[in-house]
């Protein structure tokens, strides 16, 4: 049996990854995410805003501090949101790069094109195999198009790559009004890997403090369908790898995946619903069902239910929309 994928340009001996998550802040979960079989991890993100406070921070105690000094500093979260500082985070990476012989893949998130991706050199002198970039922009302005929104993403996503000389991988949002046309761009300005997609967090409403709630819900099955899609879609079609992220708990997620297109596929609620352990559940859950239907590889099932592997390819499109509808039963419908 043949797990073996590439992504990346690397090879993992399994398309299982330990996605980004607060477990990564502890040495010893990464080695156990080894133990547990792990063919590569990414570390938790490095923000931009505690960058920025950092750097304001430093700004303060070398120019005696201005008046304006906490106000301006009020505009970012506070440090103690930050579990770890970016030179702790570098330390970390350092010593995973060195204790454990799976690809550490670091993450950083932001939304502008200032010095905070510099980082990223940050993170190959300190071990990183590649980069994760995760950015996370709402355009909230109305004055600012589509367009320009896209053209920020690409813009950071070449700075990146001229920075470094190891691959970076670009975790796309599925909320632009064209991801495929999106995704080619990424392609085309050096992305190493697109990741699909990343989770927009945003509040819900407390009606009886009229207060707004910020609270973490962890991803679940039903939220891998439109991943299912674009991967799907985008297989066969760009020379970057594909990873999917989101909804994987069981390896029934897994393989829809693998089958879909992707040569990846990542977990994070998973692990922090059953334990970093889970990830063995993962992989051997794969190796049983491959060889129950008698695959021989990884390669082989990649990609075989991709679009332009099926019969029918308008299902990926508005047939499957009008099949859906069509085929809904309930008790109030007659």
């Amino acid at each position: 049996m043949d797990l073996r994928t590439t992504y990346m340009g690397m090879a993992l001996k399994h398309p299982v990854v330990a996605s980004a998550s607060p477990l990564w802040e502890k040495l010893d979960n990464i080695k156990q995410a080894e133990d547990a079989g792990a063919s590569a991890l990414v570390m938790f993100s490095l923000f931009e805003e505690q960058l920025k406070h950092e750097a304001a921070a430093m700004e303060h105690f070398m120019s005696h501090g201005t008046e304006s000094f906490p106000e301006a500093l009020s505009y970012f979260p506070t440090m103690e949101e930050y579990h770890i500082g970016a030179d702790r985070y570098l330390d970390i990476l350092h010593h995973a790069s060195k204790a454990v012989d799976i690809p550490i893949i670091g993450s950083l998130n932001g939304v502008t094109n200032e010095g905070w991706i510099d980082y990223a050199k940050n993170m190959e002198e300190a071990g990183a195999r590649g980069i994760e970039l995760n950015v996370y922009y709402i355009p909230t302005d109305m004055s600012i198009s589509g367009q320009e929104v896209e053209r920020r993403y690409v813009e950071i996503l070449r700075h990146v790559k001229e920075a470094v000389s190891i691959p970076v991988a670009m975790k796309m949002s599925a909320y632009f009004s064209s991801p495929g046309h999106l995704a080619k761009q990424f392609d085309e300005a050096g992305a190493d890997a697109l990741v699909l997609f990343n989770r927009f967090y945003q509040p819900d409403f407390d009606i009886d403090n009229l207060e707004i709630i910020n609270n973490l819900k962890l991803s679940s099955t039903t939220q891998i369908r439109i991943r299912l899609l674009w991967i799907a879609m985008l297989h066969g079609h760009i020379d970057a790898s594909l990873a999917a992220t989101t909804g994987v708990d069981t390896h029934v997620e897994l393989i829809k995946y693998l089958m879909a297109g992707a040569d990846a596929v990542m977990t994070t609620a998973a692990l922090l619903r059953n334990g970093i352990g889970h990830l063995k559940t993962l992989v051997d859950g794969l190796t049983e069902w491959m060889e129950e239907k008698q695959y021989v590889s990884v390669e082989q099932m990649k990609g075989s239910m991709s679009r332009q592997h099926v019969a029918n390819p308008t299902g990926f499109e508005r047939a499957s929309y009008i099949k859906m509808l069509e085929h809904f039963k309930s008790p109030y419908v007659l």
